[in-house]
């Protein structure tokens, strides 16, 4: 196998690639390995389960991308960066469906809707990164609606879960329809939820 010291991450990058290809339930321990250049054996000293590297997967993946998420909505009305932020979202999936012929899903959407009441330490941790997305996004509305470019009626953590919803909802449609067009509306669908015109 590489060094020992590199096993952790390229199990994860592994786990990352095959988990957005072909989801959890299709995959072993015994492909990770493969893909990631590891010894089956030495598996099981770094992670206990599967399940424990999806997890430990999906917090890597998600402290990358918070960051991306953060620097999209440092802006100064918050409503730009929200913006900036679910065209990104979509223009993501349009790449991967320009480079491939098809729709990769949102990784954390996909797993849960595949893994569903089961995976208990797995559905724990997609709920908080759906939580932690949604306080961002409600940060944001906070920022709009204090210099005056949002309603303060339309901050609230339902609104921040509603446009997450609305993001999640649009890339599933998308996936199951392998029609991208389903996402080249998003931010005005976002737009109306939030009772503003945006172009």
């Amino acid at each position: 196998m590489g060094r020992t010291s590199d096993a952790p991450q390229q199990l994860v990058e592994a786990a990352r690639s095959l988990l957005h290809d072909r989801g959890y339930s299709a995959i072993g321990v015994a492909e990770i390995c493969e893909r990631a250049n590891v010894r089956k054996g030495s598996f099981y000293y770094f992670f206990p389960s599967k399940q424990a590297l999806t997890v430990a997967t999906l917090r890597t993946t998600w402290a990358a991308e918070r960051g991306r998420w953060l620097e999209l909505l440092d802006d100064e009305d918050g409503l730009r960066g929200l913006e900036t932020l679910f065209r990104e979202q979509a223009g993501i999936q349009l790449e991967h469906h320009v480079s491939t012929g098809s729709i990769i899903g949102c990784l954390y959407g996909n797993l849960a809707l595949e893994t569903g009441a089961s995976e208990a330490d797995l559905r724990s941790c997609l709920r908080e990164i759906f939580d932690d997305q949604s306080q961002l996004v409600f940060s944001a509305l906070s920022k709009a609606a204090s210099v005056g470019t949002l309603s303060m009626n339309r901050v609230t953590m339902e609104t921040g879960r509603g446009l997450i919803a609305q993001l999640e909802g649009a890339v599933l449609l998308a996936k199951l329809y392998d029609d991208p067009s389903r996402l080249a509306n998003l931010w005005q669908q976002m737009a109306g939820l939030l009772g503003i015109a945006r172009s």
